[in-house]
């Protein structure tokens, strides 16, 4: 059974959709083409030309779709033009190194990735991408800094993830990344001596999108979102748009219940303004219902797709905890934490190396003391925004709204954070 699973994850499918798809919408039409790459077979060696691996899981067969014309506009939204293909329009010359042929989750995590990275890209910055979701998002001195600090953020999870930088891969870069085992490894470009390192791993994904410095363009347009029943029926929507780029578009939190007027005392440090914009800003990219924790440009702890608001803000104050324990481990011992404990387990380790570990992280709260706290909705209660504030955070950005946001102000005030209004929810399903 274990050996047929693995023959279908080597496994490249057969799909049997066309090679084109029209949606008409009343009297508009938009014309689609099926994607498909050239690559040699990696029995004969002969050139073969096939599309997506496989969808979500090994058995599922799938199609890339690339939009190349017609053009759609309903009430007063223009949708997205044929022609701006980023992931859609990847081409052979684009893959510097296939790997193990992308699949769909390869490359709605690069989706993502760009998704998150449009909102970055004036600083070097990097993204690692599981699952459709952020493992760590930093901003960097240098593109080497910042993959390093997004790795650090969750080492972990970053195992066989998706690697999307803002800025061309250099060298140094390279040499930090080929440590690594990456599924996707994708750059604008990638400078002299930096492919070479990176094609050691022969099964690595290495992808260049060209249009990495037009991200920016991304920011005022609408895609149409299309979500599938399972009796065949869709729900069609708008894809949502961040009113959220700059500080001004932040509102110092304010609410009138029962008559008495509540406002956030203090207001945020530009140190503390900028992680509440960066913090917004990787929230586009994280699946709610979501809380996450921020600090000097890095992403601490994520909380994704969790049911409840306080309940995700704690699973992700537990994991701020875990991964810092395991950066320090890794960084002291080379070895993560868990592999730390099993080898004290067994006597092989002393128990005071787990320990000290675990009070310097303790010291620090897992790195959120002074951080920021980032959600994608109201607080319904305080008790959601008390998890952040026991562990030291300063400041808190959410859409506002709630019936109680009265009680949230005065917590952030008791504790003497400072809180900010959207003015817009930020839920992605």
């Amino acid at each position: 059974m274990a050996e047929d699973l693995k023959k279908m994850y080597r496994t490249i499918m057969e799909d049997h959709f066309p090679d084109s798809l029209c949606i008409r919408f009343g009297d508009q039409e938009l014309k689609y083409r099926k994607r498909s790459w050239k690559f040699p077979d990696p029995k004969t060696g002969e050139l073969i030309e096939k599309g997506l691996r496989y969808g979500e899981n090994p058995g599922q067969e799938a199609a890339l779709y690339e939009l190349i014309g017609g053009n759609l506009t309903l009430g007063d939204c223009r949708f997205i033009d044929p022609n701006s293909g980023l992931v859609s329009a990847i081409r052979e010359e684009d893959m510097l190194q296939e790997g193990k042929h992308p699949g769909k989750t390869n490359l709605t995590d690069l989706d993502n990735g760009l998704n998150i990275l449009k909102y970055l890209m004036g600083k070097p910055a990097a993204v690692i991408l599981k699952h459709n979701n952020p493992c760590g998002a930093a901003y960097g001195k240098t593109l080497a800094d910042a993959y390093y600090r997004a790795n650090r953020a969750d080492r972990i999870a970053a195992f066989g993830g998706c690697l999307v930088l803002n800025r061309p891969l250099d060298k140094e870069t390279a040499e930090l990344v080929s440590q690594n085992y990456l599924e996707v490894v994708a750059a604008p470009d990638y400078e002299e001596g930096a492919l070479d390192l990176l094609k050691k791993r022969a099964n690595l994904r290495i992808i260049q999108v060209r249009k990495i410095d037009r991200l920016t363009d991304f920011l005022s347009r609408r895609f149409v979102d299309f979500k599938s029943l399972i009796d065949g029926g869709l729900i069609v929507q708008q894809s949502p748009l961040n009113r959220v780029l700059e500080a001004k578009d932040l509102k110092l939190a304010e609410t009138v219940s029962s008559g008495k007027t509540y406002k956030i005392r203090r207001e945020p440090t530009p140190g503390e303004m900028e992680d509440l914009l960066f913090g917004w800003f990787i929230e586009q990219g994280v699946t709610s219902n979501s809380v996450l924790y921020v600090k000097d440009g890095c992403t601490v702890g994520i909380g994704t797709g969790e049911q409840d608001r306080v309940g995700v803000a704690e699973i992700a104050v537990y994991k701020a905890y875990q991964k810092y324990a395991d950066a320090l481990c890794h960084e002291r011992y080379q070895m993560s934490y868990k592999e730390l404990e099993l080898a004290i387990e067994k006597g092989n380790r002393p128990r005071e190396q787990q320990e000290e570990i675990d009070a310097e992280t303790r010291a620090v709260n897992g790195g959120l003391k002074g951080a920021a706290m980032v959600s994608d909705a109201f607080f319904p209660f305080r008790d959601g925004v008390d998890v952040g504030l026991r562990q030291g955070i300063s400041a808190v950005v959410q859409p506002g709204g709630s019936m109680r946001d009265w009680e949230v102000i005065e917590a952030c005030n008791e504790a003497n954070a400072t809180m900010v209004f959207t003015g817009q929810r930020a839920f992605k399903h």
